[in-house]
């Protein structure tokens, strides 16, 4: 089985508990500080790993705090930093409400830092497929990220937009889209790209552009996926589960898809066991 490339931050989690998000002027107490390793890319090649999947992880690591702490982490699980910068790291702030759901404040820094990508000769004859996230595009130098892409059709590309897509340079994202990628990203982020309410009409408007199969998460729904070519899709039901956190569910359910589709399994089936693991995760359970 050939790898997976994938492209982008490892960055580190600073977990804080809170009952709800204060208001302006509000003075709240938080319930709980902790460090964790996290990030798009990092999260997706966990759960590659997870499911046995080859792949090489493609994240810049820097220094300071909290690129010591991703080195530890690194080193903990035997993983080789992809390439060391001369920039601090950044860190996120993941504000974690009593429902589990979570709001991000970013810092970044080195883990975002991609401008030396041209510079390295990548194994691509071991490669048939990249993963890249649209937060690591959105960065200034994103733009060698969307180039190596461009510079790849037969690599299968996997890109996850983000919460932050509407913030991609247009025609960055664009470019991306050209590429034919298997999308995959959550119902408020499909709509307020294509500004469609409506899973099934999002989900066409997305098909036409890319060409390509899709997936939309639907949170305790499930999730809304698309086969290529079809003329329609169709809904994978989600597992009800009492959440206790929702980071990293994203980009645990991609690469479960990716994962899947890697292993053989029918894009159907690639969703249905992605939304298990996710809904694992989610309410802290271990992963299928």
């Amino acid at each position: 089985m050939k790898k997976i490339l994938v492209i982008g931050s490892t960055a580190v989690d600073v977990r804080i508990r809170i009952p709800h998000l204060p208001k302006t002027g509000e003075d709240i107490n938080i319930v709980q500080v902790e460090n964790r390793i996290g990030g798009c890319a990092y999260t997706v090649a966990h759960i590659l790993k997870h499911f046995s999947i080859p792949h090489i992880l493609c994240s810049p690591v820097g220094t300071g705090v909290y690129g010591e702490f991703v080195l530890n982490h690194f080193e903990k699980e035997g993983i080789t930093p992809f390439i060391r910068l001369e920039e601090e790291n950044g860190c996120c702030y993941c504000l974690i409400e009593e429902n589990g759901e979570r709001s991000f404040l970013s810092l970044h820094g080195a883990e975002y830092r991609f401008g030396w990508m041209g510079a390295v000769d990548f194994p691509l004859a071991d490669l048939d497929g990249v993963f890249v996230c649209g937060v690591d595009i959105e960065d200034p130098t994103g733009v060698e990220i969307a180039a190596f892409v461009h510079a790849h059709p037969e690599l299968t590309i996997f890109f996850a937009p983000g919460p932050r897509l509407m913030s991609i340079e247009r025609e960055r994202m664009e470019a991306i889209l050209a590429c034919s990628p298997i999308l995959h990203l959550n119902k408020a982020e499909a709509s307020e790209y294509t500004g469609e309410t409506d899973v099934e009409r999002a989900g066409a408007i997305l098909a036409k552009k890319t060409g390509a199969a899709l997936v939309i998460t639907l949170g305790e729904h499930g999730a809304y996926y698309r086969e290529h070519g079809a003329s329609s899709g169709r809904v994978a039901r989600g597992a009800s589960v009492q959440v206790k956190d929702t980071v990293g569910a994203g980009d645990t359910h991609c690469g479960a898809v990716i994962a899947g589709l890697k292993q053989g399994l029918s894009l159907q089936a690639a969703v249905e066991r992605a939304n298990l693991t996710s809904a694992a995760l989610v309410s802290g359970k271990p992963l299928p």
